[in-house]
């Protein structure tokens, strides 16, 4: 059975690649060297942020990054270095079906990192294309396994984008899915996977504007013995109200230990630096505060320390 990890979990993830080279620098494949040196030094004033946060008073135990080896190789062998908490993207990026960045190499890159979480990016619909469910089903049951046969956290980032079918029945409207569709479809998606065999021990899941839907996902993460398997909030490039909202409704379920609240930490930051706006050190005090903020605001709302 699935260990789980049930101890509070902040994360600054950064492990954007194609989206954020396209948006932020106007970067496309093939990248040259000078562009892959130009995001990979984005990557390290994000980090910069991430280090400021700890100093200010974040506290160690429970804060950690997610960031992709092909742009942040050098702030993972960093963070190994000081003993952080860190989560490492294992999927292509920019795939709309999940398939390993190094397909069968995928262990060797783990091991070569030994992150304390291998994280996944999952587009999964239950009543989406049912073929290409089952071969990203199949991918990710390998994942798990050799995951718990060596010992390593599993961190599943789930993403229910609405099929077409299921938007018209709303008159096309995202909102009304995001608050009456989409909670129902991420617990049977998180059931479907769990009864093929994929055990994450940290759902990372889009927000929800209900308290009861964020029991019903604990509660489907947690059955049948997964006691100790939790739950993190991601952000989605959200505003910050927005971001809030979600964190202070999680923050109060049990199961909920925490967030990884990526872009809107560090995306208007790192298009200011870009654009002349602000220098470097602004750069990094304003990811700190924006990290800060928002373990304060989860810690304030569940009525937690740490």
């Amino acid at each position: 059975m699935v260990g789980g990890y049930n101890k509070a979990l902040y994360i600054l993830p950064f492990d954007h690649r194609h989206s954020y080279g396209a948006e932020v620098f106007g970067y496309h494949d093939p990248l040259t060297p000078e562009q892959i040196e130009d995001i990979a030094q984005s990557k390290a004033v994000i980090y910069g942020g991430f280090k400021a946060a700890l100093e200010a008073g974040v506290s160690r135990e429970h804060a950690g990054i997610l960031v992709d080896e092909e742009f942040g190789a050098a702030i993972l062998d960093d963070a190994l270095d000081h003993g952080y908490i860190t989560a490492m993207s294992t999927e292509k990026s920019g795939q709309h079906e999940f398939d390993f960045e190094y397909g069968n190499d995928f262990a060797k890159h783990i091991e070569r990192f030994n992150p304390t979480f291998s994280k996944v990016l999952v587009r999964y619909n239950p009543e989406g294309d049912s073929v290409m469910n089952k071969r990203q089903a199949a991918r990710l049951k390998i994942l798990s396994e050799y995951l718990a046969k060596t010992r390593r956290f599993f961190i599943f980032e789930l993403l229910v984008p609405p099929e077409q079918q299921q938007l018209e029945q709303l008159g096309g409207d995202k909102q009304k899915y995001d608050l009456e569709l989409r909670p129902k479809l991420m617990v049977g998606a998180i059931r479907e996977l769990q009864d093929i065999g994929v055990e994450p021990d940290v759902w990372k899941i889009e927000g929800l504007d209900k308290r009861a839907d964020c029991v019903a996902i604990v509660d489907v993460a947690r059955r049948g013995g997964r006691t100790n398997v939790g739950c993190i909030v991601l952000g989605r490039g959200e505003s910050e109200a927005k971001v809030i909202e979600w964190l202070q409704v999680a923050a109060k379920v049990p199961g909920f230990i925490g967030f990884a609240v990526g872009r809107s930490s560090f995306l208007q930051s790192i298009k200011d630096l870009r654009a002349g706006k602000i220098g470097r050190g602004e750069a990094v005090s304003h990811v700190a505060e924006k990290f800060e903020e928002w373990v304060q605001v989860f810690q304030k709302a569940g009525g937690k320390a740490g």
